[in-house]
């Protein structure tokens, strides 16, 4: 049985650990908008949390510990979830202990749901997941993963996707108040190279548009976010995903999405993940009203006195940052 994380607060003053969780804290109280229960909102994020697995039980693991992610990594990755109503990871492993981990910590009223592994190389033994606090949303009935249906000839996909994903998208909805809400989590094949993955995108682009004209006639809303491994903001890997109207708020098309990504980049490189929904089409329209998004740096914050470079800090925390969305709910 997985034990919760030590509490933090336990450590001495003077020692760096309580200094880094209270400004991680006061941080993310100034950029990631409070849950409200009056005028209530809904706060949906994603996060691709690289090698999400097993845990060394130390604070902070050392260079010959395997693996690399310790109490105060986890920490940190806890704190940050805590603050949204559901979270759709990508890259959970196999063993589950990190994030069993941090369900305990988080507590009682929060649940989660996981794929099984995804086999095969492309798949590298992935899952993919939501985690949820149930006080404030709840399961609205569906969970399934998409799979392209072959033609009378044998044939999958028309054309942008002849084969099926190779991990595939998981859609799970959601209710909060009167809104009910189908997120699809995809995490793209990276591959050799970048045109190698402009099937699955557009395959995924042509799925969900067919998708979300059935399920919005039904007063349901589809968003799509995850992992799409985009190299940049425009390029042909973009317009794949956008080809069939997703579209990716305002407020994130500046954001970066990976800890590598450079500060100001005209070009911005490593667009990998995204939050999209039609805001046009008829009956695909998203009927929530859409408030902010954002992203969240969390590199300065952790592991301060160490030294560590932003190398050695992606298999503590990981290499992607965190985005998220925010929307009023209907009471």
């Amino acid at each position: 049985m997985s034990e919760p994380l030590p509490s933090w607060r336990d450590v001495t003053v003077a020692n760096p650990i309580r200094a880094e969780m209270e400004a991680l804290r006061l941080e993310l109280d100034l950029l990631i908008p409070p849950k409200r229960e009056i005028a209530r909102n809904i706060l949906i994020a994603t996060w691709n949390i690289k090698a999400f697995s097993s845990l060394t039980r130390k604070w902070t693991a050392t260079s010959s510990d395997s693996p690399k992610r310790d109490y105060r990594g986890l920490w940190a990755i806890t704190e940050i979830a805590s603050r949204f109503d559901v979270i759709a990871i990508q890259e959970i492993k196999g063993d589950l202990r990190a994030l069993r981990t941090m369900m305990k910590t988080l507590g009682p009223q929060w649940n989660f749901l996981i794929t099984d592994v995804t086999r095969g190389d492309s798949g590298n033994n992935e899952r993919m997941g939501y985690i949820f606090d149930t006080s404030r949303v709840q399961l609205s009935g569906l969970a399934g993963e998409l799979v392209i249906p072959e033609t009378e000839d044998g044939i999958i996909g028309t054309g942008a996707l002849q084969r099926q994903f190779a991990r595939t998208p998981y859609a799970v909805s959601f209710r909060a108040g009167k809104d009910t809400f189908i997120l699809t989590s995809l995490h793209v094949d990276y591959g050799s190279d970048s045109a190698g993955r402009i099937p699955e995108l557009k395959g995924i682009a042509e799925w969900m548009k067919e998708w979300a004209g059935q399920a919005n006639a039904f007063g349901q809303n589809l968003i799509a976010l995850g992992d799409f491994n985009i190299d940049r903001h425009g390029d042909d890997l973009w317009k794949a995903f956008t080809s069939t109207g997703l579209t990716v708020p305002e407020e994130l098309h500046s954001v970066k999405r990976s800890i590598f990504a450079v500060d100001n980049d005209p070009q911005l490189k490593k667009y990998y993940d995204q939050i999209a929904w039609f805001e046009t089409g008829g009956k695909r329209k998203l009927n929530l009203e859409f408030v902010t998004a954002g992203g969240f740096d969390f590199v300065p914050f952790i592991y301060t006195e160490t030294g560590f470079t932003k190398a050695t800090k992606q298999h503590r925390l990981s290499d992607h940052y965190p985005l998220w969305a925010e929307f009023n709910c209907q009471q």
